[in-house]
């Protein structure tokens, strides 16, 4: 009997945008339920390159950005947020490892601080309504009764204490 498998996209290559879709090769994968699929399936090999994962199936893939995007934000109260990622996993954000990088995108730690993840726009506005600035240069987000430092991410061992004032640029 024949096994229903990976055979008709392991002839394209397959890849995660910094949009937050999968594409076969220049096509967007329109169905949600496979890019759901894909999103739960994602594996990342020793050396760092990426792959799905399904059953005994396996199929290389690009990770143009991160491998996992915030999409949603849902807002806790005064007791934090909740981040939605694309593999409609929901669990709490770690506000001490947002940072902001090239052209201004903001990103977390998820899965237990494993993996990088880029916010979306929309989850992104979300957030941004709960930034405040001293200066107009370094900001932070305000979460659970604390204020935490928005660091950037070209600043090597910055501090994530909100009492600190490294040098950022400007959230747009």
């Amino acid at each position: 009997m024949a096994r229903a498998g990976f055979y008709a996209v392991e002839s394209g290559r397959i890849s995660l945008r910094r949009d937050g879709h999968w594409y076969n090769d220049e096509e967007r994968i329109e169905n949600p339920r496979i890019a759901l699929l894909f999103s739960r399936s994602l594996r990342r090999n020793p050396d760092g390159s990426y792959f799905l994962q399904v059953a005994e199936e396996r199929a290389p893939i690009t990770v143009e950005d991160t491998p996992y995007v915030v999409t949603t934000i849902e807002d806790d109260g005064s007791r934090g947020f909740v981040i939605v990622t694309n593999d409609e996993v929901r669990e709490p954000l770690d506000p001490s490892t947002l940072e902001v990088g090239a052209d201004n995108v903001l990103y977390c730690m998820v899965k237990n601080g494993e993996f990088r993840a880029r916010f979306l726009r929309n989850a992104y506005y979300h957030l941004a309504g709960h930034f405040r600035t001293d200066d107009g240069e370094t900001f932070s987000l305000l979460a659970g009764g604390r204020r935490y430092l928005i660091r950037n991410a070209g600043d090597a061992g910055a501090s994530r204490a909100a009492s600190s004032k490294p040098q950022s640029r400007g959230l747009n």
